[in-house]
């Protein structure tokens, strides 16, 4: 197995905790690495030898650490500011841009990168729909799609990567029934097909990416919870004050779907729900997009995020209201997860990040 480093950030600590997963099955934990107050999404360079950091404290900033290749130690390089308080952050394919969507702003925006890792100023900042939750490029590094969790909504852009300016698609949304709550997103390997996560219902919806336009078009949608679930519809959670705000609702049953990867042969799609703390996998047709329920996991309490190592044997977990995180096997076959063991972590842990080096 090649050298494998995963990397989880500790919103409340204000650091990332870094690892070395073992090809028995093990992670032996590294040092923590400081980075500034809520730091939480990060993205990982093309190239790999860079990993970012964003915090949602202000000022609003990005940090820079290169990725030692032989130990995964983390060194920060320099510190970008960000147009706001972002949820998630992703690169473009080239590595030489990087997005950013802000669920309070309700923007998406893009940050220029240099070849030394550096990000700079904002270069482009779009007012889209409420509560923006994720950005990210297709295989192409032609098509940009965000999801305004808020407002129902599919934001679909032309990306020029030479410049790194996003344009609005014609038509420009992709809209989602009412209280849908579109959260996180993944595309096939091949590009054929988008994944959307619910977080309000914990569907999977399965969209066709036009091969020439990258528009998409609604194909199928599936519940990611076990049909033996008592989870009722949850609502967007966001802060309503003012002297006419309405009570705050009792959300304790709440469906409250979170991150969604697909393993690398394309097989499965995992998806986190974090009122039950679940993982819970379907299986994908490769050739139609369609997707099955196939098994739940229980995991860290209130996991947000999770990933998947590039071998596609292993799951890392991480819980906001747990000081632990969980490794996984991930059958081939099957897909199922199989605990493997604990780990120690920080507090609020959010985001996960795994390196492969050959």
């Amino acid at each position: 197995m090649a050298a494998t480093f995963v990397y989880v950030s500790n919103a409340e600590d204000g650091d990332i905790g870094t690892y070395r997963l073992l090809d028995s099955g093990a992670l032996e934990a590294g040092p923590r690495v400081k980075a500034g107050p809520v730091v939480m999404p990060m993205a990982v360079s093309p190239d790999k030898r860079f990993l970012y950091a964003a915090g949602r404290a202000k000022p609003f900033a990005v940090y820079t650490y290169s990725i030692d290749p032989r130990t995964g130690a983390l060194t920060q390089a320099s510190t970008g500011t960000l147009a706001e308080s972002f949820p998630y952050i992703s690169l473009d394919r080239t590595g030489r841009f990087l997005f950013g969507a802000s669920y309070g702003a309700h923007l998406v925006s893009v940050n220029p990168v240099g070849t030394d890792g550096k990000v700079g100023p904002v270069q482009q900042v779009i007012p889209i729909g409420r509560h923006a939750h994720s950005i990210r490029v297709d295989a192409t590094n032609r098509n940009v799609y965000a999801m305004t969790l808020g407002t129902d909504e599919l934001f679909m852009f032309d990306f020029d990567p030479a410049t790194g300016r996003l344009a609005s698609k014609t038509p420009a949304v992709a809209l989602m029934p009412p209280m849908t709550g579109p959260r996180h997103f993944v595309t096939s390997a091949d590009n054929r097909f988008l994944y959307m996560l619910s977080e309000l219902r914990a569907t999977v919806t399965t969209f066709a990416i036009d091969p020439a336009t990258g528009l998409l078009r609604e194909v199928s949608s599936v519940s990611a919870l076990s049909p033996d679930s008592k989870l009722v519809p949850g609502a967007p959670r966001a802060p309503i004050t003012g002297p006419n705000a309405p009570p705050p609702r009792n959300a304790e049953n709440d469906i409250w779907a979170a991150d969604i990867h697909l393993t690398p042969d394309g097989k499965f799609i995992v998806a986190s729900e974090r009122t039950q703390s679940t993982l819970n996998v379907l299986s994908v047709d490769g050739a139609t997009g369609k997707l099955t329920y196939l098994s739940s996991a229980p995991t860290e309490t209130q996991p947000r995020g999770f990933a998947i190592d590039p071998s596609g044997r292993f799951l890392v977990a991480s819980g906001e209201k747990s000081d632990t995180v969980s490794l996984y096997s991930i059958d081939a076959t099957s897909g199922t997860l199989k605990l493997l063991g604990k780990y120690p972590g920080g507090k609020d842990a959010n985001w996960v990040e795994i390196v492969s080096f050959d």
